[in-house]
């Protein structure tokens, strides 16, 4: 007697394909580009036989990065790769996922705060409202960069920075002008005199768009950790995927959020080593006066941003608690 197959699994080849177009807010250059926003590609075809494949957008080859988010939400694209930085009017407390100033002593910190405490829980809520799922990519430091090191608070506030998201306003309550710029212009900008300095992600972003020729001197301690990287997926685009395709994304997004973050902290402590030796790059801490400035600028931004939104204000209760319970022990 033959035996239906309507109910076994089909071979893969005979099942659907569907290719999703993504674009980052990243040059293809960048030094995330090839290990997180290809990678990603590469463990989802991997993981579904093929099922899903992502085709790749370097920034600005479809849109703008400020555009990457509502495109997605529209279904214009059905995922991203965006900058936390540039989805503030549609998730509000995406500022503080940018980079918590002067809040997080290490990664490890950070980690816990966002999977435990219910941080990214937070953020999720907010980017679904726009029918948009949200993940955080990984959690790094944010560093600054100068062209020539500074001695006080005084001679830091005559200086002209790049910035973006939170960290702009930021750094302005510090004392330095602050000014937007694209990551494909920085190195211009900063080699023409148009900023004094600069950040991009830890220094091997930075290092991605060679900033290192023309400033040499990396400042520490970090501007503050966190996810300057999100993925973000329209939520109708994801539905319409088969449920064992849903899971694998949604484990692979998750499984890498970890793996990526150790995996970035050790290519850091490799690519400083490196640029001391090879470029000349002089680590350097910011003054004193400087770090008091920007720990009471830190407190003043938490109160700022608990204004936002109902869950801007349990991400700063969520942030006070955290800050109050260590320094306790």
């Amino acid at each position: 007697m033959l035996l239906g197959t309507a109910g076994l699994p089909q071979p893969a080849e005979a099942q659907t394909t569907t290719t999703w177009r993504i674009q980052t807010h990243q040059p293809a250059g960048s030094g995330s580009y090839q290990d997180s926003f290809v990678g990603m590609a590469e463990a989802l075809e991997e993981r579904t036989d093929g099922r899903l494949k992502l085709e790749l957008h370097p920034a600005d080859s479809l849109m703008g990065a400020t555009e990457i988010f509502p495109a997605v939400s529209r279904g214009i694209i059905p995922m991203g790769y965006t900058s936390t930085g540039y989805i503030m009017d549609y998730v509000p407390t995406a500022g503080l996922a940018f980079t918590v100033p002067g809040v997080f002593r290490s990664t490890d910190e950070a980690v816990h705060f966002w999977m435990e405490d219910g941080f990214e829980e937070l953020l999720k809520e907010e980017a679904a409202e726009h029918n948009v799922m949200y993940f955080t990519e990984k959690l790094y430091p944010t560093s600054l960069i100068l062209k020539k090191p500074v001695d006080s608070l005084a001679e830091f506030s005559q200086l002209k920075i790049r910035s973006a998201g939170l960290l702009q306003t930021f750094l302005s309550e510090v004392g330095p002008a602050t000014t937007y710029i694209p990551g494909p212009e920085i190195y211009q900008a900063l080699s023409t005199g148009v900023v004094d300095g600069a950040h991009w992600g830890a220094m091997q972003e930075a290092n991605s768009l060679s900033l290192y020729e023309t400033a040499k001197y990396q400042m520490t301690p970090p501007l503050g950790i966190g996810n300057p990287e999100a993925w973000i997926i329209n939520k109708d685009a994801f539905e319409a995927l088969p449920d064992d395709v849903q899971k694998i994304l949604v484990d692979t997004i998750e499984e890498r959020f970890y793996s990526r973050t150790k995996e970035y902290a050790q290519q850091e402590e490799a690519i400083k080593a490196k640029l001391q030796e090879t470029e000349n790059v002089q680590v350097v801490e910011l003054p004193q006066d400087v770090q008091d400035k920007m720990k009471q600028a830190s407190a003043t931004l938490r109160s700022q941003e608990a204004k936002r939104s109902e869950n801007t204000a349990e991400a700063v209760r969520l942030l006070e608690r955290f800050i109050e319970e260590r320094d306790e022990r």
